[in-house]
């Protein structure tokens, strides 16, 4: 039996089905997204509305407008046999146990031999889902367990029942990795799985710790964040983004489900919670919750909830030394270790202790309850709650054996195999023997290679293996194996500075060698590039020293173009943000193999710039040229236009698919769902570029459009001065930009070299640079992290 899925059947356009379907669309599948029909008008009535709601969500559920073609909606009454034709059949309808089981039985009759069926249940175990069908359906039966918003959390709970035949629960974790680009984690068919049974343990136990011991909503959320290893929502933020109805019901569904579980009473919601539901302060959801978001004074405020008013007020500041202690001490562990260490002396660092170490005791405590493997627990909460480190790594960073010592000083419970573990001499959960990462099993009470994707390329691993060739503080170059080199950027923000640039050129005459068949450029930051070093740029102008600028500009023009026609492919592997300088080297590249979520963008004119590394140039070759070299006799302007508001609004791509759409990638550009595939993915392209590989050909390659067009253009700007769309800033701004599109001075259209306009796009960087109001906008970003409009 074969797994090759290329349609997919989603049954059910609620918030999570109308998502999971979308994700489905992004991925490239073909969609069939149905829903009941109602009993009386137009029997699309409920999946409309279920299509229409997804369409418009914030965050975006699809990559793309253009995605939705590939999504095909119709109801169980009439369109049910389109489920015939799928290669997967995923349930997503109400969490009730009989229209589950009925819609089970519809499935079975009409699905065809091959079709995987799962259902996305958070909370009815599998196997009661899947009662009374016969063993060949249970034999391909699963759970299938996305976390909300699919699209962004990388989380895919894969549960197999006891009948689930091995060979597809393999399938449907490669599906989700190598298609949907998520992370497949196994667990069991216990309630709530992994992800949530953890989470609502932590969420309530750490707000019920807070109200009873008199801690401020602002205090928590100061403390909870990155500082310990998570997002930024922390604690009662996070609870606004889930909504306090999905929190309260997940834990009170659990809180039924598992009458042996021996922490069920800190699974009870606090009463406060629940009077904030009857008030309907539920969160982003209904416009307040522990935060209300208001306008004071012309700025965004969020005000704070009174807990025992239940009144929002001003937010205040929390004051918490041990924090700023704390992010002084360095990484993770060092932060989580002091905290710990101090919390007997200071409140807050308590409160982190005393909430911490029970969400650890009681992890350890689950398994191999809900999960035989430590590493699928870490990753469900590395991955569904973007922990910095699950909780069995966040252990290890402690020291496991001292963290026991100090659970047992607090009379928290520890799970036997724990104590097993470091009575044989054991230390941590994790170990690394001859390059391969080892995880303790509670089961065998050995250590087991921990599982690898075949498809990750870790650019540390190939350091730790003496892969790295050249390293300076910015920038280094690694060994990716069979003659393909790898230049990686690490500089804060991986902006571009002159490290950067010296290690490109170093990654240039790497590819002079014979050994050498091409060069990736690429990373495992968060962003690929960000731009340029602003700080840099910054400092430049206030030493007065633009001819350093100048000639940094044109250090960085000369690479990107070497790049362009190097003798071997030059590969590109953006993920996150590529703005800026990051895009145009991008844009010099034969080929980009770029993750799902790339945002990419030109967007200078925030700092009072246009890009000056060849991103003017290039949207007027990819956007405008090509289009006349082949049409020569069609209006210039709409093509132009197009690439003059791209870089004139700073548009940023909301994903990868979006940047096809604007130009900033190609059709023969790659998209990869998982961004832990891009450079494997992007190695290989070099290969499959290698072979009678040419560079492209030097000449007259942009077409300068002249002085009619670049009018057309100057005058669209002053219509939007005129309107108080845009400042008189912007329009000598735009004026620049402008000129550099259209040719300069060039009167009558014309082909010119792609030097005459990287000359023209750095006479306008510089002459923007003596401004004022360009300093201006420079240092706002740099001092608010957001543009400033003068």
């Amino acid at each position: 039996m074969t797994h090759n899925i290329r349609r997919v059947a989603v049954l059910g356009a609620g918030t999570m089905g109308a998502a999971i379907a979308a994700h489905c669309a992004n991925a490239g599948l073909e969609v069939d997204l149905l829903d009941i029909a109602p009993d009386d008008g137009d029997k699309n009535a409920i999946v409309k509305g279920g299509f229409d709601r997804m369409q418009k969500a914030r965050p975006a559920a699809l990559m793309s407008k253009a995605v939705a073609e590939r999504m095909r909606i119709g109801n169980f009454e009439e369109h049910f046999d389109r489920v015939a034709d799928a290669d997967w059949v995923l349930e997503a309808i109400i969490e009730k146990l009989e229209p589950k089981r009925e819609l089970m039985r519809r499935i079975e009759e009409t699905a065809k031999e091959s079709a995987i069926i799962s259902s996305n249940t958070s909370g009815i175990p599998l196997h009661e889902v899947s009662e009374g069908r016969s063993d060949e359906f249970k034999k391909r039966f699963l759970g299938t367990h996305f976390f909300n918003p699919p699209r962004y959390l990388k989380m895919l709970e894969i549960i197999p029942t006891s009948e689930t035949e091995p060979e597809i629960v393999d399938a449907a974790r490669a599906f989700g990795e190598r298609v949907l680009g998520k992370g497949g984690v196994i667990a069991k068919d216990t309630p709530n799985f992994i992800g949530n049974r953890l989470g609502s343990f932590a969420g309530m136990q750490s707000v019920t710790y807070a109200f009873e011991n008199g801690y401020g909503i602002e205090e928590i959320d100061a403390i909870t964040g990155p500082l310990i290893g998570h997002p930024k929502t922390a604690t009662f933020r996070l609870n606004d983004t889930v909504g306090l109805d999905i929190a309260v019901g997940v834990a009170e569904n659990l809180y039924e489900a598992v009458p042996e579980d021996e922490s069920r009473e800190d699974l009870k919601p606090p009463v406060k919670l629940k009077e904030m539901q009857e008030k309907n302060l539920l969160g982003n959801k209904t416009g307040a919750g522990f935060y209300k978001r208001d306008k004071r004074d012309g700025k965004t405020v969020f005000d704070v909830l009174d807990l025992e008013t239940f009144e929002h007020r001003p937010a205040e500041d929390p004051q918490v030394p041990i924090a700023e202690e704390a992010g002084k001490q360095g990484d993770l562990g060092s932060r989580l270790r002091f905290l710990v260490e101090k919390a007997d002396d200071d409140r807050h660092a308590r409160f982190i202790r005393d909430t911490l170490l029970p969400y650890l005791a009681y992890a350890s405590r689950r398994v191999p309850e809900i999960s035989d493997t430590l590493e699928d627990v870490d990753h469900a909460m590395e991955w569904g709650f973007a922990h910095q480190t699950g909780p069995f790594r966040t252990w290890d960073l402690l020291g496991v054996r001292e963290t026991v010592e100090k659970m047992d000083s607090l009379n928290i419970e520890v799970a036997g195999w724990v104590r097993e573990m470091l009575d044989a001499g054991n230390e941590s959960f994790y170990t690394t023997e001859n390059g391969t990462e080892l995880q303790f099993s509670p089961l065998s009470k050995q250590y087991e290679p921990v599982r690898e994707d075949p498809m990750y390329v870790s650019l540390d691993k190939l350091r730790n293996d003496g892969k790295e060739l050249e390293r300076n503080d910015s920038a280094s170059l690694l060994d990716l194996g069979d003659g393909v080199l790898c230049l990686e950027f690490h500089s804060k923000g991986n902006s571009i500075d002159g490290p950067m640039v010296e290690m490109g050129n170093r990654a240039l005459a790497a590819l002079e060698r014979d050994d050498v068949v091409g060069l990736v450029i690429g990373n495992e930051g968060r962003n690929f590039c960000v731009g340029a070093n602003l700080g840099e740029v910054a400092h430049a102008v206030q030493n007065g020293a633009l001819g350093e600028v100048d000639k940094s500009i044109g250090a960085l023009q000369t690479l990107l173009m070497d790049f362009r026609f190097a003798p071997k492919p030059v590969v590109a592997a953006p993920r996150g943000q590529t703005l800026g300088g990051g895009l145009e080297i991008c844009l010099h590249a034969d080929r980009v193999v770029a993750a799902g979520e790339t945002y990419m963008g030109l967007v200078e004119v925030g700092v009072g710039l246009i890009p000056a590394g060849g991103g003017t140039k290039e949207m007027a070759r990819r956007l405008v040229s090509r289009v006349l070299r082949v049409t020569p006799n069609i209006p210039p302007l709409p093509l132009v236009q197009k690439a003059f508001e791209q870089i004139a609004l700073a548009k940023v791509a909301a994903s990868a698919l979006e940047a096809k759409e604007m130009g900033y990638l190609e059709d023969d550009d790659r998209v990869m769902m998982n961004p832990d595939h891009l450079l494997s993915a992007a190695k290989r392209e070099v290969h499959d570029l290698a072979d009678g590989y040419a560079p492209p050909e030097r000449g007259n390659n942009v077409y300068a459009v002249g002085s009619t067009t670049r009018a057309a253009l100057e005058m669209g700007v002053r219509t939007l001065q005129w309107g108080r769309f845009a400042s008189e800033y912007d329009g000598v701004i735009a004026g620049h930009l402008a000129r550099v599109l259209t040719g300069g001075n060039i009167s009558q259209a014309q082909w010119v070299s792609e030097e005459y306009i990287l000359k023209l796009e750095k006479e306008a960087f510089l002459a923007l640079l003596e401004n004022e109001k360009t300093h201006e906008r420079i240092g706002g970003l740099l001092k608010t992290g957001k543009p400033i409009r003068n």
